[in-house]
């Protein structure tokens, strides 16, 4: 029986993606598989000494790995002529239609308990196709949002194969996939998400569905997260919710996500760059370590994938904790101790 080797493209970019991506690489070289890392270049340092956030070279040589890990990108606040999300760029080539963000209670400080959600964001249109103008001699910005009903559909597949999947694996009685949108105000757009997703609902008798309103959603969201079990949501929504909901379980140093397609997967910690503590070795890996066990269920690996998780959940519960959760580990301190605890159980 051959073994299986992965080709896993690793691409640091800015800040502390140089710190974390390395850490999530040592992970998971020290599990029982074969991987061939292949180190690749975006970013804005990268922009800044080439003209390109994202090099032809990179956007080729991903398509021959069987999957990808993404640090974080620093970008300007402003537009800089030339300059262009890389990771949104690799979203488009790679036609990485869905978001997977698992929200998990932690044992940490400030984790609420009980929480086991995971919110798919559709990855590719609505306000972030990026279609503005100004008007009015520039007194007026316009910014177009587009919602199709294929990529409505393939994104509510994608939930209600989710919820289907973790079925029996959570503490929810059934699996339901709540629908969020504002079709009460935005009937054309948002009223085209929703009857896409109820109509592959209906698709999937076994899976509960229900309907909530965005602004009412993170209300209730933040009132009582227990109760949610898959959550699907446009873009711009789905980004807003997924960052608030990280909040209730330890924060973005433990957010991780997974921009996927039919037959590829860029995981990627959900934090930024951090500029400000770049470089002096207190950076969390956590976020970008689940983000590779993500990419691990994604192969195919399942029983790996729930080793580093659990691995993981055994560290922050042993107290082994970066600063941004009121710890003093570092960097390599949480990484050593998450492949301590990883070797000892594989």
């Amino acid at each position: 029986m051959t073994e299986v080797s992965y080709r896993i493209a690793m691409i640091p970019g800015d800040g502390v993606g140089k710190e974390v991506v390395p850490a999530a690489q040592r992970v998971l070289a020290s599990l029982p598989l074969s991987f061939t890392f292949v180190p690749l270049q975006a970013g804005w340092e990268v922009f800044e000494q080439t003209g390109t956030a994202l090099p032809q070279s990179t956007a080729a040589a991903i398509r021959h790995c069987d999957g990808a890990i993404f640090g974080a990108t620093q970008s300007p606040s402003g537009k800089v002529e030339g300059y262009s999300s890389p990771i949104l760029a690799l979203r488009k080539q790679l036609d990485l239609y869905a978001n997977l963000r698992p929200i998990t209670s932690m044992p940490v400080p400030g984790s609420q308990p009980g929480i086991d959600m995971l919110i798919v964001r559709e990855n590719t249109e609505c306000l972030y196709v990026r279609q503005e103008r100004l008007e009015d001699g520039g007194n007026t910005a316009v910014a177009q949002r587009v919602i199709t009903r294929r990529a409505s559909e393939r994104i509510a597949r994608i939930a209600f194969e989710q919820a289907r999947r973790r079925a029996g694996h959570t503490h929810h009685a059934q699996p339901r996939v709540t629908v969020v949108h504002k079709a009460n105000v935005l009937n054309l757009t948002d009223g085209l998400f929703r009857e896409a997703c109820l109509a592959v609902a209906a698709q999937y008798p076994d899976v509960q569905v229900e309907e909530q309103l965005v602004d009412s959603m993170i209300y209730r969201m933040i009132r009582e997260p227990q109760r949610y079990d898959v959550v699907v949501a446009p873009n711009l929504y789905g980004d807003i919710l997924s960052d608030a909901a990280a909040a209730l379980v330890g924060g973005l140093g433990l957010a991780a996500s997974a921009n996927a397609s039919d037959n590829f997967v860029l995981a990627e910690p959900v934090h930024g760059s951090a500029p400000d503590i770049a470089g002096k070795g207190i950076a969390n890996p956590v976020a970008t370590i689940l983000a590779a066990g993500q990419l691990l269920e994604a192969l195919g690996e399942a029983s790996c994938a729930a080793a580093v998780q659990a691995a993981v959940r055994q560290a922050l519960a042993d107290g082994i904790l970066g600063p941004d959760l009121g710890g003093r580990a570092g960097t390599e301190e949480v990484t050593n101790a998450v492949i301590a605890r990883l070797t000892s159980n594989v």
